[in-house]
């Protein structure tokens, strides 16, 4: 099977997967429930469902740890409007397809409804206010019971849908969700938002530290340049060196810890969120991809955040019928349009004791939310994160997407799985983030603001004392093929961390008593020495001729040691950026994906000048649009030419 392919989900696999081992001597069948004593199996019978699918999904349930109900809608047997409206004809109690948003008052607490939707009071204009419920199977009786003994209980009750509720509540709280969604991490932690780009006091020092250098450069301009052309040249090699520390550790340390066997017994519910905007054309990629994943469908919840003026792609993911374990949350537009500010609107729905995080185009591996459960379970509560390793698979397009490859390759694949072993910060990717949502909520979510939302939150989590690790079963993604696309995506990356280093650099004082001191020169390592090294690459090769000119100027037995060590420590940053690139990301990679590269690595020098140019631009547009998302537009796998 070639890299960027999974094979097809054989349903009878599955079940195996999810099967919890029987007692001995005890078979499929031996675990179903006997309608006559259980009251959940006697009212689906009185509803009309057969015997033999009761017999199937109850043994679904015991195998799952769910009830027989929640099987049976997410069985593709009976839709949900269909079986509320059979329990409404059963009880004699009206039916409430769709609900009236502006007939729903809207509190902080009505949220709770999008978790579980059990009941919602309809305050109708000109009639008495009515309760719309949604009744369990297993209480079906109970409530019959009731309703017979006093009928003037069902005069204002009727029944509903979850979905009918969920809508409801979403659209009647839309512009009070939205306020808390933007406001909610700068009134809380503001000093952990973005929102402010540059505090007070940063300002006034980058003003005087500005006035002293340009002071200095008019006083004594060659002494400042040698100064200059010193220290950056050491940040930078401080900066390779922390790479260089991962590439000999890929070579020569531990190798990366295999995949912990898939847990037995029940598993918890797991919410899986993607936001989208304008992605009508991965629609159906995408839906394919997460119906591979391997957990069952009552216990899964997947989200699909969409902006709701994004009308092609809430209409394409609506035609998809994706089925009852999905619902597509629609956005109200509002400032700032940005995907953290999607998935943090999006994040007081999720019912799963675990999160996890997909972009638009990802295919990830089927096992991938079993082993991160696996580990979440043997990891202590401190463990708030794991971050799935990404896989470009188009590499063989174009030179950009082959060094793109090889840079994600060196990076989930080497950098972060050693700092993961260090117990180090963790700068997370954008997408295959797994979460306790606990945890997530705990920390408060994204921030709206920050356009490098996943790298900000990984530090904030350990500032907070949690900790992030990695996993093995990857996500295939692709990556852009053209300078355009590309330049639009990294320079809007280089802006966030700009924001991410600016926002933990308020206070350097308080954040290594947060983070500690190895930590913290890792972090400024990660963040600021890549800053740096990307922001000065030209000038290090522009420091190189100059070397090579004094060099060739001065007599061959008489070249000044100074400059001698300067040129010396310039080509080691220079040839080790390249080498070390390239080293770390082949060192990663199997047969396939090397075959993929081809003559391509050799455009490295050219990558490293454009990854320059789009850190200048967004040093740019951090003065004048910070907030802006600069959409990187996808198309389906199969479609690439």
């Amino acid at each position: 099977m070639r890299l960027g392919e999974y094979p097809p989900a054989s349903p009878t696999a599955q079940d195996d997967a999810w099967q919890t081992p029987a007692p001995p001597g005890t078979g499929p069948q031996e675990h179903v429930r006997d309608p006559v004593d259980d009251p959940e199996l006697a009212a689906l019978a009185a509803l009309g469902f057969s015997k033999p699918l009761l017999s199937m999904l109850s043994d679904r349930a015991w195998r799952n740890g769910t009830r027989v109900e929640s099987e049976l809608l997410h069985s593709g047997q009976v839709s949900e409007t269909a079986y509320y409206g059979a329990i409404a004809r059963f009880l004699r109690l009206p039916f409430v397809e769709t609900i009236d948003p502006p007939l729903i008052t809207d509190a902080p607490l009505l949220d709770m409804q999008l978790q579980r939707p059990n009941q919602i009071r309809i305050n109708h204009r000109h009639r008495a206010p009515q309760v719309a419920v949604v009744p369990e199977a297993a209480r079906l009786a109970d409530l019959g019971a009731a309703l017979s003994a006093m009928p003037q209980l069902g005069r204002d009750l009727a029944i509903t849908t979850p979905s009918a509720i969920r809508r409801a509540v979403w659209q009647a709280g839309a512009g009070r969700r939205v306020r808390d969604t933007v406001n909610e991490l700068f009134d809380r932690f503001p000093s952990f938002s973005a929102r402010i780009v540059l505090s007070g006091h940063q300002g006034f020092y980058a003003g005087l530290g500005l006035a002293a250098l340009l002071s200095a450069l008019i006083i004594v301009p060659s002494t400042t340049l040698i100064f200059l052309h010193v220290l950056l040249s050491l940040i930078y090699l401080a900066s390779l060196l922390l790479r260089f520390a991962a590439f000999t550790r890929q070579h020569f340390g531990q190798p990366m810890r295999p995949a912990l066997p898939a847990p037995e017994g029940t598993l918890p519910c797991y919410t899986v969120m993607v936001a989208l905007y304008r992605e009508a054309a991965v629609a159906e990629q995408l839906i394919a991809s997460l119906k591979r994943l391997d957990w069952p469908d009552a216990l899964l919840d997947i989200k699909l955040v969409c902006e709701a003026d994004d009308h092609e792609t809430i209409a394409a993911l609506k035609a998809l019928s994706p089925g009852a374990h999905f619902e597509i949350i629609e956005v109200p537009p509002s400032s700032p349009r940005t995907k953290p500010k999607a998935l943090t609107y999006a994040l007081g729905a999720a019912r799963g004791e675990f999160l996890a995080i997909y972009d638009a185009e990802d295919r990830p591996h089927p096992q991938q939310l079993r082993e991160a459960y696996a580990r979440f379970r043997a990891m202590p509560a401190e463990l708030a994160c794991l971050q799935a390793p990404l896989i470009i698979t188009n590499a063989k397009e174009s030179w950009i997407s082959a060094l793109f490859s090889l840079e994600y390759s060196g990076l989930f694949r080497g950098l972060l799985p050693m700092l993961a072993r260090m117990r180090m910060p963790l700068p997370l990717g954008g997408t295959s983030n797994h979460f306790r949502t606990r945890s997530l909520r705990e920390a408060g979510g994204w921030d709206p603001f920050n356009v490098t939302e996943d790298a900000d939150l990984g530090l904030r989590l350990y500032r907070l004392g949690y900790r992030s690790d990695v996993i093995a079963r990857q996500t295939l993604e692709d990556a852009p093929t053209t300078i355009h696309i590309w330049m639009g995506q990294r320079s809007r990356w280089f802006k966030g961390w700009l924001q991410t280093w600016l926002v933990l650099m308020r206070d350097p004082r308080r954040l290594i008593r947060e983070m500690g001191l190895l930590a913290f020169c890792t972090f400024q390592l990660m963040i600021g020495g890549m800053l740096i090294s990307s922001l000065l690459h030209p000038l290090i090769i522009i420091f190189m001729g100059i070397g090579v000119y004094s060099m060739l100027e001065a007599p061959a037995d008489d070249v000044p040691a100074g400059v001698l060590s300067l040129f010396v420590i310039d080509s080691i940053n220079i040839l080790g950026s390249y080498l070390i690139f390239l080293g770390l990301g082949m060192g990663s990679m199997i047969h396939h994906e090397k075959r993929q590269i081809g003559w391509r690595w050799t455009g490295v020098a050219l990558y490293w000048l454009m990854t320059s140019a789009a850190a200048w631009r967004a040093v740019l547009e951090l003065r004048s649009k910070p907030f802006f998302w600069n959409k990187t537009p996808h198309v389906p796998a199969r479609r690439r030419t």
